[in-house]
């Protein structure tokens, strides 16, 4: 057996991990590489360590476009096997999906206007909605906690991540001639005490970890305290009459601050002011929520057996028109506007800080990871000037960075986590997703808790078990 790291090594984005065994080649996610525009145009459209049609099978651990967004390329390079998820990630792929296929589109459109008037080769998208369509068609879905041999030697069972609505944590059984090997792939290890989703589950001890390591070396505020720094920056805004821009991720992070956003005007932490959501994503992605409360909380469960829907309320808009979408520059404030992309890389979001970034009055509020080099890691880092659609902006408008949101399990969190595995089990722990500065932190942190053959594996890094 030979487990290749592909994508998420020694970064964050592109998920991607290749696994050869007597039985089958499969992949664990399959996602998007996002960054410096030329170089993710390269890596996404490249499959250079495998042919996609010897890829018998997709093992996702959730609909997160960094590990499911480039299903449709694999598809349209001759992957026809099925894709395995729960059923929860495969309802919030088919929105996501399309969704990314229409980004893909219009992405290449508007670099294509350059590249023209330059006279320049023009550049294909890496997908059509067509490619999405066709790719959805193949996902299997699968309940938590279901045992299923895929083919004879190769067992998979979800456990919940707690990360997003359907995500989980993969757990393989797999018997090579006489040897039994159990391998766990973390996906995305969520945190405990957010809203909405249920705790991360712990798995069975393995001899194998695919670990993340996103915040490996760092602390987030406890989860506990978002709803009273929410409702402070929202009372902020109301004395200074200010436009709260909130980038969010399309799935996971807007629910859950609308969530929070509901219980705050609810229990009088702060004043209600106009909310709105102003993303097609988000409302669809929101729809497929309300179609798994098998995945709620005990808390969230409780709102709906009240009759309440946790993601609408008194002076809460969702907008999905253009034109409703450019009538929020008209909007005064005291307002929030929540938009995507998460990371400012694409988007209405990118609009809403044209608009409104050089005004000292108004808020930008950043409340999730941001890879490096795009937008939102620029504000995070403080810059003071950044090029928005093609124009420098000076950044004007305070920005405040709450990681108490993170979907993220913080270094704490990790370590909590993985150290309820058998050490003496464990063989290797491979990190993944996550930069290296966040890699040797974490590595330290495991080796000091008993651990031992850490490994941070880089790009077409391959090891044999």
């Amino acid at each position: 057996m030979e487990i290749q790291f592909i994508g998420a090594a020694q970064t964050v984005t592109g998920s991607m991990h290749h696994i050869k065994t007597k039985q089958a080649n499969f992949l664990l996610d399959c996602g998007l590489y996002q960054g410096k525009r030329k170089d993710a145009f390269e890596i996404n459209r490249s499959f250079n360590f495998f042919n996609p049609a010897d890829i018998n099978f997709v093992i996702l651990s959730h609909a997160h476009i960094d590990h499911a967004g480039n299903l449709p390329t694999l598809f349209k390079n001759g992957f026809h096997g099925k894709i395995y998820s729960t059923f929860a990630t495969r309802d919030l792929s088919v929105v996501m999906l399309q969704d990314s296929a229409h980004i893909q589109e219009k992405d290449v459109e508007f670099v294509n206007k350059k590249r023209k008037r330059l006279g320049k080769k023009l550049f294909e998208p890496l997908y059509v909605p067509d490619d999405a369509v066709k790719a959805l068609d193949l996902f299997v879905g699968l309940n938590y906690h279901q045992e299923y041999e895929i083919v004879p030697g190769i067992t998979l069972k979800f456990y919940d991540a707690g990360h997003i609505l359907g995500s989980a944590i993969v757990t393989l059984i797999i018997k090579e001639d006489e040897k039994i090997i159990n391998l766990a792939f973390s996906g995305d290890l969520g945190r405990p005490n957010l809203p909405i989703l249920k705790d991360p589950e712990n798995i069975p001890s393995v001899d194998y970890f695919i670990c993340e390591s996103t915040y490996g070396g760092k602390l987030h505020e406890s989860a506990t305290n978002s709803e009273g720094a929410l409702a402070v920056v929202i009372s902020k805004a109301i004395t200074n009459k200010s436009k709260i821009i909130i980038p969010a991720f399309s799935v996971g992070r807007t629910q859950e601050i609308v969530y929070s956003l509901h219980k705050i005007f609810e229990n009088g932490k702060a004043e209600r002011i106009p909310v709105y959501v102003d993303s097609p994503l988000a409302v669809n992605a929101t729809s497929v929520f309300r179609l798994h409360p098998e995945c709620f909380d005990s808390e969230t469960a409780e709102f709906l057996l009240k009759n309440e829907d946790p993601f609408g309320f008194n002076r809460l808009t969702y907008i999905t028109s253009v034109e409703e979408s450019k009538r929020l520059n008209d909007v005064a404030g005291p307002c929030i506007i929540m938009s995507s992309s998460g990371m400012c890389e694409a988007g209405r979001i990118l609009h809403h800080l044209v608009n409104n970034i050089e005004n000292p009055n108004n808020i930008v509020l950043m409340v999730g990871y941001c890879a490096e080099n795009t937008l939102g890691r620029k504000l995070i880092d403080g810059e003071k000037r950044v090029n928005i659609l093609g124009d420098e902006y000076n950044v004007n408008a305070e920005v405040i960075v709450m990681q108490s949101f993170s979907a993220h399990a913080d270094a704490n969190e990790l370590i909590d986590y993985t150290s309820k595995l058998d050490k003496n089990m464990m063989k290797n722990i491979f990190l993944v997703h996550g930069e290296i500065d966040q890699q040797e932190i974490y590595k330290n942190h495991l080796e000091t808790v008993g651990f031992k053959n850490i490994i941070i594996p880089e790009r077409g890094y391959a090891v044999k078990i």
